[in-house]
């Protein structure tokens, strides 16, 4: 089962307050939701992420399919049962991943050969094998097998690419054998530029899936060209469906977002800069690792009441990181994941009260944004 409503939209923006039933529960939108690469948000157990109120989580599926492989899969009865989560799961459909690859990997129409990173083995992925793991996997949300161009393709490489994931699409709609159980999305793609971006919109709105994503952003172009080319591609979708900007997390980027009328975020961002020593605070970054934070007993961030903020310092989280103790990096993760979850529920009720414009204002001032 999969549901989509909004609830309100707020009176001086695009930004809408909604909300997603799936079996596993219900989702307020507008979200960040962890990723989980590997069945796992890194350093966190499930009863961290249930404290920090994370209502929906990622895992990825190139990574799941190389290791443990589909087999653990079944016999664990799907990724809720076997990483004991009883709240949804969204998964990518690998294709980024094999994408990013590089020489590893070939593309055909058929689908996309590559070499395991792991240990080097050959493997072929075609829509319909994506969606085939996805359905074993048993996630709420899943995601079209898409190729991500790069950032700097050319406009004739971009239209072929694009035009190449409208068909696998089809089939992977086609290949879809739980749909009334797992909803799946349309990812847009068309590079950076406009009209092919607006060209697969259509096609994918024409196929009628559930939701729809916005892939290939964030992928080395500028901030204001992401916004812009959100800014046209958007308002294409259709109202009643969720809209998901895919691998997009920071500040600045999930206000704007959620302006533009996103429903969902994801991002590694909040686990990757933890693991290097950084805190994402009320001020701006704090990276914790430096010299001068040897003696600062104060907390992350003063604003903040997570667990990490009420109970540990500043100077004692850089001596666990500069230790190479893996409680630095598991502090530093929970706050980050704490700080943006709690990010998105003042985004939610400013939605609510009509004042997100307000929020942004004062967001962006407290972190030297524009």
């Amino acid at each position: 089962m999969f549901k989509y409503e909004v609830i309100k939209e707020e009176k001086n923006t695009g930004a809408r307050l909604g909300k997603i039933t799936t079996d596993h529960g219900e989702i307020e939108t507008p979200i960040f939701m962890p990723v989980g690469t590997q069945a796992t948000v890194k350093s966190m157990d499930q009863d961290d992420l249930k404290k920090m109120n994370a209502q929906i989580i990622l895992g990825n599926t190139y990574h799941l399919y190389l290791r443990p492989g589909m087999e653990i899969m079944k016999k664990a009865g799907g990724l809720h049962k076997f990483m004991n989560w009883d709240r949804p799961i969204l998964t990518d459909s690998g294709g980024f991943q094999v994408f990013s690859l590089g020489d590893l990997r070939k593309i055909s129409e058929e689908g996309v050969e590559f070499q395991s990173h792991l240990d080097g083995s050959r493997h072929f992925m075609t829509p319909e094998k994506s969606i085939e793991i996805q359905n074993i996997i048993g996630s709420d949300i899943m995601m079209c097998f898409d190729e991500c161009a790069p950032a700097d393709a050319d406009y004739e490489y971009t239209r072929k690419s694009m035009e190449m994931t409208s068909r696998w699409a089809a089939r992977c709609k086609d290949a879809h054998a739980r749909p009334d159980e797992q909803a799946l999305f349309g990812i847009v793609q068309g590079g950076m530029f406009e009209d092919l971006r607006a060209r697969s919109a259509h096609d994918l709105v024409a196929m009628d899936f559930p939701g729809y994503s916005s892939g290939g952003l964030s992928v080395g172009e500028s901030k204001d060209t992401m916004f812009h080319l959100l800014d046209t591609t958007v308002p294409l979708l259709p109202k009643d469906k969720s809209r998901y900007l895919m691998g997009v997390g920071s500040v600045d980027a999930l206000i704007e977002g959620v302006i533009r009328g996103v429903d969902m975020f994801d991002c590694v961002l909040q686990t990757r800069i933890a693991r290097n020593g950084t805190a994402m605070t009320s001020q701006g970054k704090v990276v914790v690792r430096n010299a001068g934070y040897a003696d600062d007993f104060s907390p992350l961030d003063p604003e903040c009441d997570c667990p990490v903020c009420q109970n540990y310092s500043r100077a004692y989280i850089r001596h666990l990181i500069k230790c190479n103790e893996i409680l630095g990096a598991r502090l530093l993760t929970y706050h980050n994941l704490y700080f943006t979850l709690k990010l998105m529920e003042k985004v939610r009720e400013a939605i609510r009260s009509d004042t997100l414009l307000d929020l942004k204002k004062d967001v962006f001032s407290k972190y030297g944004l524009e």
